[in-house]
């Protein structure tokens, strides 16, 4: 809960602090001084805060830098280089004030205007390099978890599933969510800024642009539309609704959730439409970079509205800087409690994944369950790191999904279908590494013929060898589907590695697909494997 908020406004550029701010120290305690930059495609958002404990926290400072790193990112696949000099100072200024503050922990992210960019990498690179500060691209789906980690508080909600939709300027998340987290989630490129760019040409007749808008936004269709509903309401945050249902003057509860609905927006936009852009600004005190995307937003919510079923929105007025902020927290205060609720979130969205594509969940549960029982008991053999662990965690629970496209080379299927997904906390890097692993689940070993695993750096195709070598080992053991393992214990015997089985003696349908597919086990560490008696 936020006890006060005080915005300064713009600050004169200072001198650049060379302090690298550290994300990971653990074992923080109350009350802990934090910062979070949120660079989106419309602006970027600095906010320091002093929090009193997990929950409250007091905003020491807080501004938007008018930045629109989408304009030219949605036209031309690039950022502009004014855009980035633009963001660099913005920065650059915002480390001076954490240094100001005496803030040491802080967390910044770039979205969907960074991520689709050519030259993002490039831009994170120098922004690192000037200035010691590290900019994480973020997915989608962890750009939901965020704003989850954010509005959970204030909004507790139950078992019922929410839709929540975060409309920024260069996409759209939606999301089923719940007490439980974040079921399901998607994301679209479909933002405000993305949308004035490709039809602000006809933004001069008014009636055409709507059309165009509404027209090219009917189109948008949610994966888990039918499921789910009535849904126990509809969330939506970013700052356009936000502004939306402020210009509307849609009423505020007690929790501070603003309640605006879809016929006062209606009417709003309306009323924007037959206002030049100009006289929007004084009308409606907003600034030049939101009175043009407040048309394409507003037209996005409607119709999510539609979709939905839903007549109102809440519009909780926290978002992706104050998950930022309440995420760094957790990770700075909570010690191994925060990696294991990563790991659970992990598993959950990973699960929500399979069974989008109806796979085989008791099955992909037991093998992920056995090779991480093998990754763990195996340590010292082929120093793997935590990262492995949630990679493995994720192609070991999803090496099947790629038999919804068809049972045939399936694990050539799973491998696109895990390259293609997004899972919060994991890059595009990541979600190939995972799908390369899932891909070696059965028949082929790895290979530089084969062109996903080739495109790896060599020390990556090592870890996905090795990481594929425990799942294969892990199928096996569960060749049947039929779960009757329960643990296995693993021994090395030179020249053996021995696996001792508690559950249903395996039969020989076991002993058969593990000699097969052990091979590559072997081949990596020099050692045969066999089931031993009990």
């Amino acid at each position: 809960m936020v006890v006060s908020k005080k915005n300064t406004g713009s600050h004169s550029t200072a001198a650049v602090s060379k302090v690298k701010f550290p994300e990971r120290k653990t074992g923080e305690s109350f009350p802990l001084r934090v910062a979070a930059i949120d660079m989106g495609s419309n602006a970027i958002r600095f906010v320091a805060a002093e929090f009193l404990s997990s929950q409250r926290y007091i905003v020491l400072e807080s501004e938007r830098a008018r930045v629109r790193l989408g304009a030219e990112t949605f036209r031309q696949g690039r950022l502009s280089a004014a855009a980035m000099q633009a963001a660099y100072r913005a920065l650059a200024r915002f480390q001076e004030r954490m240094r100001v503050l005496r803030i040491s922990h802080a967390r910044l992210v770039a979205t969907s205007a960074v991520r689709e960019s050519s030259n993002g990498e490039a831009f994170a690179a120098r922004v690192q390099k000037g200035l010691g500060l590290t900019l994480e691209i973020i997915s989608g789906s962890e750009e939901t978890q965020l704003v989850y980690r954010a509005l959970k508080p204030q909004l507790r909600p139950g078992k019922r599933p929410w839709l929540l939709a975060n409309l920024g300027g260069g996409s759209l998340e939606a999301a089923l969510v719940n007490q439980d987290g974040v079921l399901v989630s998607e994301t679209h490129t479909l933002g405000a800024v993305r949308l004035w760019e490709e039809f602000k040409a006809s933004a001069h007749k008014p009636k055409i642009f709507l059309r165009l808008l509404e027209e090219y936004v009917a189109t948008l269709r949610l994966g888990f539309q039918e499921t789910g509903r009535p849904w126990a309401g509809l969330l939506a945050t970013g700052g356009n609704i936000e502004e939306l249902a402020k210009m509307a003057k849609a009423p505020e509860t007690a929790k501070g959730i603003r309640e605006l609905s879809a016929a006062a927006l209606r009417r709003l936009l309306e009323a924007l439409l037959a206002t030049p852009l100009k006289q929007r600004m004084a009308r409606w005190g907003i600034y030049p970079d939101r009175a043009d995307v407040v048309v394409p937003a507003a037209v996005v919510y409607l119709h999510l509205s539609q979709l939905s079923g839903q007549a109102k929105f809440r519009v909780p007025e926290v978002g992706t800087k104050e998950g930022i902020l309440f995420d760094l927290v957790d990770r700075l205060t909570l010690n191994s409690a925060y990696a294991l609720r990563q790991e659970k979130q992990l598993t959950h969205m990973s699960l929500s994944l399979g069974r989008r594509y109806q796979f085989d969940e008791a099955h992909g549960r037991q093998v992920s369950r056995l090779a991480l029982s093998l990754f763990k008991q195996l340590r010292a053999w082929h120093g793997l790191g935590p990262e492995d662990q949630r990679l493995l965690l994720v192609a070991s629970l999803l090496h099947d999904i790629g038999a919804y496209i068809s049972y045939k080379k399936h694990h050539k299927h799973s491998l696109y279908l895990i390259s293609q997904s997004e899972l919060p906390g994991f890059s595009p890097e990541d979600m190939l590494l995972a799908a390369n692993v899932a891909r070696y689940h059965r028949k082929n070993t790895p290979s530089l013929d084969h062109e996903s695993y080739a495109s790896l750096l060599p020390a990556q195709r090592l870890r996905v060898a090795k990481m594929a070598s425990l799942l294969r080992i892990a199928d096996a053991l569960d060749r049947d589907h039929a779960q009757t393992l329960r643990e296995v214990a693993v021994r090395v015997k030179r020249p053996w590695l021995e696996l001792k089985i508690t559950g249903k003696d395996p039969r020989e349908l076991e002993h058969w697909a593990l000699e097969r597919k052990a091979q590559l086990f072997t081949q990596l560490f020099k050692l045969r494997v066999r089931i031993v008696a009990r």
